[in-house]
């Protein structure tokens, strides 16, 4: 259903259409309120979603934008809110639940689709419908935050002048707390395997091969752990290079344990801003020869909050390829920069 926010009628605080041309779903989360925030800072023509009307009637009202409750089993609720929207931003994982349901929403609607997910599989699913969105002139932008946007845009900072370039080390320095919503969801779509690509494949990686990188902060060279990160598959497809190792260096409080539950929404402003994020790449050539990058940005929640609403901006703003894209690929290297504080720098 369609829902507009309680209006003063003497001191309107809403808009009374409810529909706009961009729809912000999952934007009471923590990272969704966030990017919901930064689309009002940037003026733009947008509506908030979600499941729960007792929160989002209040964070539309503060906003100023009419919402839209509809629940992921009903088609037709999701068609009423797309129906007159050009662009979908998904901030509700864990993506696994989420993409599937919205993208057919929006090959249905002609709507472009993007979203915040980190999780491997769900952009693989995403991309098993590159063909569906061609056929209905729809974009899919999974990832257009995070690490798929971060690591992509060092991997094409690196590479761009590289000959023969033959295997990509990546890795990405996590630095403070997880949100509740986001320790929930990768513990949902952890696949428990450890996970490399060779020779353009997907191959098994012995979880103790750990490697050594530097990310150019004052730490000296530091130990990264393999994992199997979205840009596995996401690399693949802007570099074209068929060897592709991710990893993480994490701080000791990162990764929460026990009842995720009972965590809080997430980290507040000021410890994003004590824990910027990093990255670092190592690429490998044919003659053995190497070449290191690093990236420095703002922590990964600001990060994403920012760079998806940017992206849903320029998609806004016709800047579209029909079919499955990563950001680097749409918006290219300099896209990175979008964020205030975000630099690259070779080694």
């Amino acid at each position: 259903m369609l829902g507009i926010p309680h209006q003063d009628f003497t001191e309107p605080k809403v808009m009374v259409v409810g529909m706009a041309p961009l729809v912000i779903y999952g934007a009471t989360g923590y990272t969704g309120r966030m990017a919901s925030e930064n689309a009002k800072s940037l003026n733009l023509d947008f509506m908030i979603a979600g499941r729960t009307e007792e929160k989002l009637m209040p964070f539309a009202s503060s906003l100023g934008v009419p919402y839209s409750v509809f629940d992921m089993k009903d088609p037709d609720l999701i068609d009423s809110t797309l129906k007159n929207a050009s662009v979908l931003l998904n901030c509700a994982g864990p993506f696994m639940r989420t993409a599937i349901p919205l993208i057919e929403a929006c090959l249905r609607n002609q709507v472009h689709y993007l979203d915040l997910s980190a999780e491997l599989e769900s952009i693989q699913q995403t991309y098993k419908l590159d063909e569906d969105a061609k056929n209905a002139q729809v974009m899919l932008l999974p990832g257009c935050g995070g690490s798929v946007a971060m690591l992509g845009c060092l991997a094409d900072h690196a590479i761009q002048s590289a000959k023969n370039p033959r295997q990509i080390d990546i890795a990405l320095h996590v630095a403070g707390t997880m949100s509740r919503g986001s320790a929930m969801s990768a513990a949902e779509s952890m696949t428990g395997k450890c996970l490399q690509v060779i020779d353009g494949s997907f191959a098994a990686k012995d979880a103790r091969e750990t490697i050594i990188l530097n990310f150019d902060d004052d730490n000296g060279d530091v130990t990264c752990f393999p994992v199997a990160l979205p840009d596995l598959f996401t690399l693949q497809k802007s570099t074209n290079v068929r060897n592709i190792r991710t990893y993480v260096h994490a701080n000791d409080d990162s990764f929460p344990a026990g009842d995720l539950q009972s965590l809080p929404d997430g980290p507040t402003l000021t410890q994003r801003d004590a824990s910027p994020y990093s990255a670092a790449i190592m690429i490998t050539f044919e003659d053995k020869t190497v070449h290191n990058a690093v990236l420095h940005t703002v922590n990964g929640y600001t990060f994403t909050a920012m760079a998806a609403v940017q992206a849903a901006k320029r998609v806004l703003d016709h800047q579209v390829k029909i079919g499955f894209q990563t950001p680097v690929q749409l918006f290219g290297r300099e896209f990175i920069h979008c964020v205030s504080g975000s630099k690259t720098k070779d080694l």
